[in-house]
């Protein structure tokens, strides 16, 4: 059985190099828009600090190493927090973008093995904590993007305190960064492998209705890939229901695939609000 596509992110090179080193993963030297490491069914993009670039690195990132299957999408970083001590490993519960107030929930269904925390997102590192949530800069963009391509469930973000009250964002460095996320790495090993189980129980798609369906409309080889993946997602979303496709007969298999997009971002367990 082919193992599930895993797809990690972080912002910057020196949260990626503790994973680059313990997943052994081998720079993509043709690449030159992000900084992409691959093995196996592994891959990692330092993607850069901000939405901005989070979002493009998922984008870009996506396309260039599209998934057959249903994938798992983590972000790895730090983020600060009031209180928490530094170097503790969270995932996030609740996304809020604090520009656009647009709140994201992951679906925590998998075992993660760490304390779950609200995160908000911000554009200007933060100084003043001003709630109890942890504070991050790229998790509402990474989120957004991922939903696109996989299910809410199997798209994580996981965060390492890097400041709090009594340590400023200005006593950050890279060393200090790296060797955080280095003591959680058998941690985080352990959510993606749940992650990869979670993703191995649901049926793939290559038979049944996705049978029934290429034989209904006709679909290129890279919308054949698209329909496997948004069914999958369907399947994760409505455990295993069979989508109605009897009033879209006439339509082309393009207007199918955008039926089911928008079927899937309407249920009520998309991942955002």
């Amino acid at each position: 059985m082919t193992e599930t596509p895993v797809y990690l992110f972080a912002a910057l090179a020196c949260e990626a190099k503790p994973l680059i080193a313990y997943f052994k993963l081998k720079k993509h030297t043709e690449i030159s828009a992000f900084a992409i490491y691959s093995n196996g069914s592994i891959t990692l993009t330092v993607a850069g600090v901000g939405k901005s670039a989070m979002a493009a690195g998922v984008a870009y990132t996506m396309a260039l190493f599209p998934a057959k299957s249903l994938a798992v999408l983590v972000n790895l970083g730090v983020a600060g927090h009031k209180s928490h001590e530094l170097g503790s490993l969270f995932c996030a519960e609740k996304i809020v973008d604090q520009d656009s107030a647009r709140a994201y929930y992951p679906q925590l269904v998998a075992d993660l093995s760490c304390a779950s925390a609200v995160m908000r997102t911000v554009s200007q590192a933060q100084l003043d904590y001003q709630s109890t949530a942890l504070y991050d800069m790229e998790a509402s963009a990474f989120y957004e993007a991922a939903i696109r391509f996989s299910s809410s469930e199997l798209i994580q973000v996981l965060k390492v305190i890097s400041d709090n009250e009594n340590s400023s964002v200005d006593a950050i460095t890279p060393a200090k960064v790296s060797q955080w996320i280095e003591c959680h790495l058998s941690e985080i090993d352990g959510v993606i492998k749940s992650l990869q189980a979670l993703a191995g129980n649901y049926a793939t798609p290559e038979t049944g209705q996705y049978a029934e369906i290429i034989q209904t409309w006709r679909f290129s080889s890279q919308q054949k890939l698209q329909l496997k993946r948004l069914l999958s997602r369907w399947q994760v979303l409505t455990e295993g229901e069979l989508i109605d496709l009897t009033q879209q007969e006439k339509l082309s298999g393009k207007a199918v695939l955008l039926y089911l997009q928008e079927k899937i971002a309407a249920h009520a367990f998309g991942g955002f609000m």
